[in-house]
Order: structure tokens, then sequence, then C-alpha cells
């Protein structure tokens, strides 16, 4: 009888440890296809970002987990980053992120971009810690980004006809026409 118990034994242990392997790496983006836009935007993010990147709606885990343990090229773990408004994204993914030092620029463009700014900011920050004086990610505005013929040029300056004013897709105004701003200073 000692036979049995011991080959059910291992049976079962060897059924257990294929249940738990066949459970690695099975994590999927978690943005539903009704949203066609974003959930393609996920799968950009999944497909060009996820080495530096963490965002568990896009199944992503690129950052480090420790400052302890972390590399140069680890990217913000936007599951608690917040990441709004969108165009912010918009700017980093054109611009090599913020520093301009590690990320390349324009890892994606036009639609493509559109869609991943959009994704990231719709999901980012939804762990982050609740803080007092702090507005919560999900609470700040998403924005707007500009349309997709216009992506190309979304952060780059356009120049009003006859205004001498540079205006951004931010709507701001560098005012350049001013007394202030003229080459030559008395």
């Amino acid at each position: 009888m000692k036979r049995p118990a011991r080959v059910l034994g291992v049976l079962g242990a060897t059924l257990a440890v294929a249940l738990l392997g066949a459970a690695c790496g099975t994590q999927r983006i978690s943005v539903p296809t009704s949203q066609p836009a974003l959930h393609r935007g996920a799968v950009l993010f999944q497909q060009r970002c996820s080495g530096c990147h963490t965002l568990s709606y896009a199944a992503t885990f690129g950052s480090a987990s420790s400052v302890f343990t972390a590399e140069f090229n680890n990217g913000p773990n936007f599951n608690v980053r917040c990441e709004r408004p969108a165009i912010r994204v918009l700017y980093a993914i054109e611009n090599g992120g913020f520093s301009g030092a590690i990320m390349p620029q324009n890892i994606v463009v036009g639609r493509d971009a559109i869609d991943v700014a959009k994704f990231v900011s719709t999901y980012s920050g939804r762990q982050g810690p609740k803080l007092p004086g702090i507005v919560a990610c999900k609470n700040r505005p998403l924005g707007s980004i500009p349309s997709p013929a216009a992506a190309g040029t979304s952060a780059a300056a356009t120049t009003s006809a006859g205004a001498g004013k540079t205006t951004t897709s931010g709507g701001g105004s560098s005012g350049k026409s001013g007394p202030h701003h003229s080459k030559t200073r008395s």
C-alpha cells in the first residue's frame, strides 16, 4: 500500500509544479478591446516600452523593484507615477523622455504615439500612494492631444502668420514679439 501512495504523492507534486509553471508569464493586457485606441496603445507599450517601464495594465515590469537594484535604464513605474495631462506623455515619447538621455526619441510616431500617450495617461498612477494635499491621479484632467495629422508636429512650435508669436500645441505663447524679447538691448 505504501507504493501507490508514494506514486500518487509524486504525481500530485508533479501536477502542482506543472500548473504553477504554466501560470508563469501569463499576464495579459487588461485594457478592454472595446476601447480600441487604448487597447492598441497598451499593445504598443508592451512591445516598445516593457524593457524599461512598469505598467500592469500592459503586463510590463521593466522598472526596478528597488532603488538599490536599479540600473541606469530603468524607467519610471507607471503603476504609481501619474502621467497627466496626456500631452506630457506625447512630449516624452517625441523627445526621449524628459531628460533625453536614455529613452530613444520617437519610439513610436504618429497615430501610434497618440494611442500610447492616451493609454499611459489613462492608466498610470492608479496604484500611487494617497498623500494628503495631493490630488489623486484619477481626479486630474487627461487633457487633449492633437489630431493624428498633426502628431508629427504636436510638440514642435508653429508660428502664427503675421502675429510674430510662437505657439505650441499646449496653447501657450512665447510672446517673442514683445519689447523684452528684442535682439538689441539698450
